[in-house]
């Protein structure tokens, strides 16, 4: 009973006293967990000061805040961080470029998943290294590679061009390479040991090479086969290689609109009223009727026929209802540069394909086409290898009559060639050409500006599309080579006459014609007498 009595008499200090360490915790936990500011220790809410509740939101406000800040200065970081990573990067694929390393792949077949890897991978640098995405620098006129242009049915192909020589030096970087590197690899070949025999194997160099062949399949590969010196006087090794070529990959799959881009075609003209007439008939049929986007520049040397070349302009203009024209008159002497030049840089509208073009050009809408679909600003300029037509007077000279123009435009080689050796026909978006520089206006008369502005562009880091097309056509004129030409241009000049004429088997029945007729009549005789 007394324990239960002083129990009961100690049992209200207790609970004061559990009342008064409860305050005290409370307290303490409200001291330690209060967020600190900047400098000092944010106070507990006091009785003049917001509630706890708006207290509370301040503080988590003013974290939001600084959390904020802190993701920004880590976006900032990681900014800088690629871009540094990113520039690293560019250094290490120029360090590769200028020191590439040896060709060097693995293909386990044990293993086909790592060896497809290695495959393609090896693909996929070829593409890189090829001139598919930028254009490269190049040294002479002749070191473009030609595309060759196909259809369904037709294969367009430069091989019976005029620039091939019996015997010449590789003048191709991409042939050159390839033929240096089969050799390297062929000495290395011969130089690695066999695990035979055991004598000091000899060392060969590339000065042992005699001869080598190669021909290509270009669905399967090229095949080379090199011979070099052997031992003895009479002996010979030889090494037999293959390149093959790996699966086509798609490099690109994109939409191209050109039902805004506009061609403006730029014709130098001195006198030759007549050619121009026929010009017009063609421009207007394939350039305004069926193309439509087109507009056209006359800078006219002189005042010779000026007025008769303006009236054909003008007919044709009220004909056609055709007002995109620009008749541009100089009075000097008639440089085709200069004329081009003047025409590009006349145009003051947004940027546009330039066409230059030639008064005895026949081209058509298709070829317009090819003409937008190959150039791009800053990119691609176009120079397409036209189909010179033959003297029709002597291809169709055993016929009654010559057929129309339009019955001659057949490419076969007894009507024509493809003009390889010319490069007067372009196309190319204006910013490009005043960026290269123009033309040289220091070049007079006939011949040599259009190779100067060729090789401008393989200077440069344009890409140079070269490829024979189908609807662009050199109609067959008699050309005057004038005394006032220097020696160069007056032999480029012959020598383009005289390709102009006839294929080698149609001049040589000219050249052999009264061996040919004095022939026909022994045979006429011989029959009389049986």
């Amino acid at each position: 009973m007394m324990l239960r009595r002083g129990f009961i008499l100690f049992l209200p200090r207790l609970i004061g006293l559990l009342v008064l360490a409860c305050c005290s915790v409370s307290i303490f936990y409200m001291l330690a967990c209060t967020p600190k500011g900047d400098n000092q220790q944010l106070a507990l809410p006091r009785v003049h000061s917001p509630t706890v509740k708006e207290g509370y939101e301040a503080i988590l406000q003013e974290r939001e805040e600084q959390h904020r800040n802190y993701i920004i200065s880590l976006k900032k970081q990681i900014a800088q961080l690629k871009a540094e990573l990113q520039g690293r990067t560019e250094q290490l694929k120029n360090m590769q470029n200028q020191y590439p390393a040896p060709l060097d792949i693995h293909l386990d077949h044990s293993k086909p998943e790592k060896a497809q890897a290695n495959l393609l991978a090896f693909l996929r640098s070829q593409v890189d290294k090829a001139e598919v995405h930028s254009g490269v620098k190049l040294s002479t006129e002749y070191a473009a590679v030609p595309f060759e242009s196909f259809t369904l049915q037709k294969v367009y192909q430069l091989e019976t061009g005029l620039t091939r020589h019996p015997e010449e030096k590789p003048v191709r970087k991409d042939k050159r390479d390839e033929l240096i590197e089969v050799i390297e690899l062929a000495v290395g070949s011969l130089n690695k040991p066999d695990g035979v025999s055991k004598a000091k194997p000899r060392l060969y160099t590339a000065s042992d090479f005699v001869e080598g062949i190669y021909r290509t399949e270009k669905n399967k590969g090229t095949l080379y086969e090199l011979t070099f010196k052997g031992d003895a006087k009479h002996q010979f090794k030889k090494i037999v290689l293959f390149r093959p070529f790996g699966p086509v990959m798609k490099v690109k799959n994109e939409n191209v609109n050109m039902a805004d881009t506009l061609i403006n075609v730029i014709v130098p003209l001195a006198k030759r009223a007549s050619k121009f007439r026929q010009f017009m008939q063609n421009f207007r049929e394939m350039g305004i009727q069926q193309d439509g986007r087109i507009h056209l520049t006359v800078v006219y040397f002189g005042k010779e026929q000026m007025n008769e070349v303006k009236s054909i302009l003008e007919n044709t203009s009220k004909s056609a209802n055709f007002k995109n024209f620009t008749f541009i008159q100089l009075n000097e002497e008639f440089s085709r540069g200069k004329g081009l030049d003047v025409g590009a840089r006349f145009w003051k509208g947004n940027n546009v394909v330039l066409f230059f073009c030639d008064v005895d050009i026949y081209f058509t809408a298709e070829f317009l086409n090819s003409c937008r679909l190959n150039t791009q600003p800053g990119k691609k300029v176009f120079y397409p290898v036209l189909f010179s037509q033959y003297n029709p007077s002597i291809i169709y000279g055993h016929h009654d009559s010559i057929p129309s123009l339009e019955q001659q435009l057949i490419i076969k080689k007894e009507t024509g060639f493809w003009r390889d050796f010319g490069f007067g026909m372009t196309c190319q978006y204006r910013s490009d050409f005043i960026n290269i520089g123009g033309f040289d206006l220091d070049i007079k008369g006939w011949g040599g500006e259009d190779v100067h502005l060729y090789r401008k562009y393989l200077h440069s880091n344009l890409m140079v599309i070269r490829t024979p097309v189908r609807g662009l056509f050199h109609l067959w004129h008699e050309k005057q080579c004038l005394d006032e030409l220097t020696p160069e241009q007056y032999k480029m000049c012959m020598q383009s006459k005289a390709m102009n004429e006839a294929s080698h088997g149609q001049l040589g029945m000219l050249v052999f014609k009264q061996e040919i007729e004095t022939h026909m009549q022994k045979q006429k005789l011989s029959s009389k007498k049986m």
